[in-house]
């Protein structure tokens, strides 16, 4: 049997909501380990999981997807003895390669008799003693032997790995991400669970300007996304009557801003029809038109929520690198455009007038259309092992 230690990071920074953080994150855990006999025990504070040597992959690519743990550790344990702890150390040790070697102990348990610095120098002596060819390095050694003592039990680990850090999806309200099929928005979805939120996935979809090639590459993306949540809902909103009249009736130079202006206000009824929070996007300053600080004033000005871009100061190049660790990088790159790149103008307005962005809506009856894609709202739920969405195409 394994057990893996988990260390929370910013968590512990919480005070009065620190237990609805850890009881949310272990509620996740729980969810990712439901296909395993894997049990999880939160214990003073602390949270283990116990597995089988069998499981522990899969337990470990739970662990690697579940935001709010900032590091664990993958233990073999016994009893908190001085003789136990000896042999466990030594039988671990045997068939490591190593040359020199460290040993660090944290005595949880204040009952045992013997400090921690005193309780690593007879154990480095007994490693000494009992394997030829070793010496202790306490600067840079090859290995590193961890002993944490705590009452009744022992953990032993010879690596600490990295989690993901941030705080568990759901301890923030639920809100909308504006996904479009691109590199940057499925970022943004990332990062916001990263803080906590819970996310839902908005795609403006224009058949037939747009391909049901899209729709796919977008329901792909969401079930990457879904692993760090469980599940997903999908919204699909029929964006082809709207986009077909704004370029009717306004400047080819305003069309992305009318159009930006008419999905967040999509967003909005969306978001009150659903009891969500905020909207997020892939935003990012000045990387395309739409996106300078006065197009997104402009386009802000028809909603009062919350606004959120996660990317919005990260360049192209940290976004991509971001999107190639999640595994989303190969499908936002397939050449299946969206709404929004599938007639982009030759010269986009970068510094959009509000009184010309109204007097272009203004021009048919927005209101109506809204309110009848928003009716029309085709939502699917998307979980992270369901791959069972061909018949949508």
């Amino acid at each position: 049997m394994k057990v893996i230690l988990l260390r929370y990071g910013e968590l512990s920074t919480k005070k009065a909501n620190r237990g609805f953080f850890i009881s949310t994150l272990k509620k996740n855990l729980e969810r990712g380990l439901s296909s395993t006999s894997a049990k999880i025990v939160h214990d003073r504070g602390h949270m283990y999981i116990e597995c089988s040597d069998d499981e522990l992959e899969k337990v470990e690519d739970a662990i690697n997807h579940t935001f709010g743990i900032q590091e664990y550790d993958i233990c073999d344990v016994c009893l908190s003895t001085k003789e136990d702890i000896f042999n466990k150390v030594l039988e671990l040790l045997k068939d490591k390669e190593f040359k020199s070697f460290k040993v660090e102990t944290k005595r949880a348990w204040k009952e045992f008799p013997i400090k921690s610095p005193d309780f690593s120098r007879m154990l480095g002596s007994y490693i000494l003693k009992n394997i030829s060819g070793k010496k202790v390095n306490v600067h840079n050694p090859d290995f590193l032997v961890n002993v944490e003592i705590r009452e009744g039990k022992s953990y032993i680990y010879f690596n600490s790995y990295k989690g993901l850090g941030g705080y568990p999806v759901g301890v923030q309200p639920r809100s909308f991400v504006m996904l479009s099929g691109g590199i940057d928005s499925p970022v943004a979805a990332y990062l916001a669970m990263k803080r906590g939120i819970k996310i839902d996935c908005v795609y403006f979809e224009a058949l037939p300007h747009t391909s049901l090639n899209a729709r796919q590459k977008v329901i792909d993306l969401t079930r990457k996304l879904s692993k760090y949540q469980g599940t997903i809902n999908l919204h699909i909103i029929d964006f082809t009557k709207i986009q077909e009249e704004i370029y009717k009736t306004a400047d080819n130079s305003y069309v992305i801003t009318i159009m930006r202006r008419m999905m967040y206000r999509i967003m909005e009824e969306l978001i009150k029809r659903n009891k969500g929070a905020a909207i997020i996007n892939g935003e990012s300053v000045g990387q395309v038109a739409s996106q300078t600080l006065n197009s997104m004033k402009v386009i802000n000005s028809v909603t009062n929520l919350p606004v959120i871009r996660p990317v919005a100061c990260l360049d192209k190049l940290e976004i991509i690198d971001i999107s190639k660790k999640i595994d989303t990088y190969d499908i936002s790159i397939l050449p299946y455009e969206d709404c929004c790149t599938v007639f982009v103008p030759k010269h986009p307005v970068i510094n959009p007038e509000m009184d010309r962005a109204i007097e272009y809506e203004n021009k048919f009856d927005y209101k109506k259309m809204i309110d009848d894609a928003v009716s029309h709202d085709y939502t699917i739920s998307i979980k992270r092992d369901n791959e069972e969405f061909s018949d949508l195409l």
